[in-house]
């Protein structure tokens, strides 16, 4: 005997099919088990779908409001969690359409006119991605604000900048946090212009063709806040180019915070001990109890992996299908939304990482003072004062480090007799920009690391992402040896 939920499943396909799905057949076809996380954006639809229809005096008005009300019976059983879903209904749609009819009988039925399964899903993804893409954004702005906090108290926190992860140039630790609010900024705005993209309304494109009906699509797109309708109902139901954007952006923002990640990562080891992480943010070892390892950042590092594989999964189900809809379609959703949790997770881990992480500022100053990092500064300082020609100031530069690696010491600890050796024209000034403080506070173009340049950026970007103006901080000018440690011994 076929099951009632088979029996419906069938009516809703249409008198062509005599015999209930194989179990095979029901068990692939089914997508209720992930795209029920679609409900509010179906009823939310179909509610603007029925107040279109009686408008255009396709659906009378007590139809329409016997729809209302049963759809918002529907919505407050599955928010309370007694709504039973039936995976031989397949999806969110006919689940809630079965469940309106039980509630409300045949008006039920008149809720699918001049629409499609097709522009219906289409729908329920746009708003769905809409409403994520908001979450997200609202995620990053979050933690922009946690970086550019930790940089204001950072701005003159002496860092080492590397290139090839070997000691390059001493930069200050706000100037390294806020390139990372540079990075976010870019990605908010990348999934802000793909919401723009996607924010037009496909209801009413039908299957495919259209609708003979007299809708008011205009109607439907202002009730759902969409700008506009779609232009194209072949376009409409048949492209996902709008998550596949989304899932483009998700992947360059996840790549940003797995970079941030994998510098939590080397920063808080026994050789670096840059940063310490709180014990929220990290685990121990079953064997080794001297371990604190950063999981929290490893698995931020790991997860754009999830979401890159969805972008790739997605964009191969998608390369081959001729207009218009095909089923394969349906295998959007389960990884987008994969991907999409994943990457909302990454940014709420990494955000509980910055607003926890304590720096080891002398661990960081003496790091930044090795490897001859004021290098640089030197062959600055010839071009600038002695007008020598920068290839040869670069040239004159390395021998004075070849110098100091035979003396055993640090640029700083050279003696002005020994600058002469090399070359006479150098003299005692050379020593104001032999240590890191100057080095930083020397690099005051747009953009530099200057501490208050740090500064003049963080107070620009709260401002950007508050709202409110905010004055720079002025500089503390504390002297090394102020600031106290992270607590890394």
């Amino acid at each position: 005997m076929v099951s009632p939920d088979k029996a419906l499943s069938n009516k809703m396909w249409g008198g062509r099919f005599a015999e209930a799905p194989d179990a095979i057949m029901e068990e692939i076809n089914a997508s209720i088990g992930f795209d029920q996380r679609l409900f509010r954006q179906d009823i939310a639809g179909s509610k603007a779908h029925a107040t279109m229809l009686a408008a255009t005096g396709i659906l009378t008005q007590t139809d329409r409001d016997a729809i209302l009300a049963g759809l918002d019976e529907v919505l407050a059983e599955i928010e309370s969690g007694q709504f039973k879903f039936s995976r031989a209904l397949e999806d969110i749609h006919m689940n809630v359409e079965s469940r309106l009819r039980e509630k409300i009988g045949d008006a039920a039925g008149r809720l699918h006119t001049a629409r499609s399964r097709n522009d219906q899903v289409a729908t329920d993804f746009r708003l769905y991605v809409r409403d994520y893409i908001d979450t997200l954004v609202g995620q990053i702005r979050g933690l922009q604000l946690g970086l550019v906090a930790r940089a204001e108290d950072e701005a003159e926190t002496i860092l080492p900048g590397f290139t090839h992860l070997q000691n390059a140039q001493p930069i200050t630790f706000g100037h390294h946090l806020l390139a990372y609010v540079e990075m976010l900024g870019r990605d908010a705005g990348r999934l802000e212009d793909a919401r723009k993209r996607l924010n037009e309304n496909p209801l009413g494109s039908a299957a495919l063709a259209g609708t003979p009906y007299p809708i008011d699509r205009d109607m439907t797109a202002q009730a759902l806040g969409f700008d506009r309708p779609t232009a194209n109902s072949l376009d409409a139901v048949s492209d996902r180019d709008f998550i596949l954007e989304t899932l483009a952006a998700a992947s360059i923002c996840a790549m940003h915070l797995s970079r941030f990640a994998e510098e939590m990562v080397i920063w808080s080891s026994a050789q670096f001990g840059f940063v310490r992480l709180s014990d929220k943010f990290t685990t121990g070892s079953s064997i080794m109890p001297q371990k604190r390892n950063p999981d929290a950042a490893e698995l931020v590092r790991a997860k754009i992996g999830r979401i890159l594989g969805a972008l790739n999964a997605l964009l191969v189900v998608m390369k081959g299908l001729p207009l218009a809809y095909s089923k394969d379609m349906q295998e959007d959703k389960e990884v987008a939304f994969d991907a999409l949790d994943a990457l909302s997770l990454s940014l709420a881990a990494m955000t509980g990482m910055v607003a926890d992480m304590v720096p080891n500022r002398e661990r960081m100053h003496a790091s930044a003072s090795a490897g001859f990092s004021t290098a640089t500064d030197v062959a600055d300082w010839l071009v600038r004062e002695l007008n020598i020609p920068f290839r040869d100031a670069h040239h004159i530069t390395g021998q004075v480090v070849s110098l100091a690696e035979q003396k055993g010491c640090g640029l700083e600890g050279l003696t002005i007799e020994d600058f002469k050796l090399i070359d006479h024209r150098i003299d005692s000034r050379i020593h104001k920009v032999l240590t890191v403080e100057a080095s930083v506070a020397a690099r005051a173009s747009y953009g530099g690391t200057a501490p208050a340049n740090v500064l003049a950026q963080a107070a620009r970007w709260k401002s950007e992402l508050t709202g409110e103006h905010h004055e720079p901080r002025a500089l503390k000018a504390k002297k090394h040896g102020g600031h106290g440690d992270g607590g890394i011994a």
